[in-house]
């Protein structure tokens, strides 16, 4: 490792998934997700609708997150500056990838210098993508699930659900998380990884984890639920949920999917969202009881950067159940991949290319 001799128009560098996970702690990337938040719902921010581009012979979507984030004085709360922003993702999801032994799921980022609009940076956008997740749903769950949540219950054991679990880790005392997948190995190999990587608590040990054997058994006395699947039927009932219980969702990015139901969102005392924009046109969860006349979008209580910035309360009784839903904005890719870029210059990580 040494000290990048990147310059802008000049250069690009190169982090690859190594690189941004030595660069990039969970905890800044949770205050880099917040700043985002913040000038997401404050209007500074630029983060367009995404862009799918279906290619029929493969089966296959690439989806294209241009977004920009202007850096601000002071982090919000009075935390760390907020980094900024200016560039793109783009992610792929091509199913038929499993035959040729790749990963269906591809994404890199490219980011572009704000003083100079030369490209400045590309990086592996799969971590980052599962780590940004991890960060926004972790500032979700600091302003509205209760402060004594303990318990986590999470659907699904793909490539967020790690990060969706550490990132709580930081935000909540967390004493036991159960993991559902209709892949049992796949749900009990997660468990055991995170009991390797939690941090040891109190008496030196770290949370409890365990794979649920059932849905229902997941989500009994869970504090704060976490949906990370591809879905498109919700995968628990409304009625197993304890009263005070907070949800993340985060899997479900069309208007055809649906983790949460109906019955969960009209039980919801507090909807969130991290963009209305976004929301209204790709989160299924709500836009099918939306279709249906079970609610209105006056429903929907506010955005996540509105918890950040004071003007919203994430709860108005410890008895509240409180759903934010997250379909993913470019804003928070560009935001914590800046911050990522910016370590990266200061410590040396990565390759510097010639244009």
């Amino acid at each position: 490792m040494r000290k990048s001799r990147w310059k802008p128009g000049k250069n690009i560098l190169f982090l690859s998934k190594h690189d941004v996970m030595q660069v990039m702690t969970m905890s800044e990337a949770i205050e880099a997700a917040a700043a985002a938040y913040a000038s997401v719902s404050s209007r500074t921010a630029r983060a367009p609708v995404r862009t799918p581009i279906h290619v029929d012979a493969r089966g296959g979507v690439s989806l294209f997150m241009p977004g920009y984030v202007p850096p601000s004085a002071a982090g919000p709360g009075g935390r760390r500056p907020g980094p900024g922003g200016l560039g793109m993702k783009m992610a792929s999801v091509f199913p038929g990838n499993a035959a040729m032994g790749l990963p269906t799921v591809l994404a890199a980022i490219l980011l572009v210098d704000p003083e100079t609009g030369a490209p400045a940076c590309l990086m592996e956008g799969s971590y980052l993508t599962a780590l940004r997740t991890g960060a926004a749903a972790a500032v979700a769950a600091r302003h509205m699930s209760r402060q004594d949540s303990s318990v986590i219950a999470v659907f699904g054991a793909g490539g967020q659900a790690k990060m969706q679990i550490l990132g709580l880790l930081e935000v909540r005392d967390v004493s036991e998380v159960r993991i559902f997948d209709v892949a049992t190995d796949r749900a009990a190999a997660l468990a055991s990884e995170i009991t390797r990587l939690a941090p040891a608590r109190g008496a030196g040990r770290g949370p409890k984890c365990a794979a649920a054997p059932g849905p229902r058994e997941a989500v009994d006395g869970a504090d704060i639920v976490v949906t990370a699947t591809t879905s498109t039927a919700p995968v628990f009932k409304a009625e197993w949920l304890k009263p005070g219980a907070h949800i993340n969702g985060i899997g479900s990015f069309r208007p055809d999917m649906q983790e949460v139901g109906e019955d969960t969102v009209l039980r919801a005392a507090r909807i969130v969202v991290d963009s209305r924009e976004a929301a209204l046109e790709e989160a299924g969860d709500l836009i099918i009881p939306l279709r249906k006349g079970l609610i209105t979008e006056d429903r929907i209580a506010g955005e996540i950067g509105d918890l950040v910035l004071g003007r919203l309360a994430g709860r108005t009784s410890p008895e509240d159940i409180t759903f934010a839903k997250m379909v993913g904005l470019s804003a928070l890719d560009v935001a914590v991949g800046s911050a990522v870029f910016g370590k990266a210059l200061e410590s040396g990580w990565g390759t510097v290319i010639p244009m």
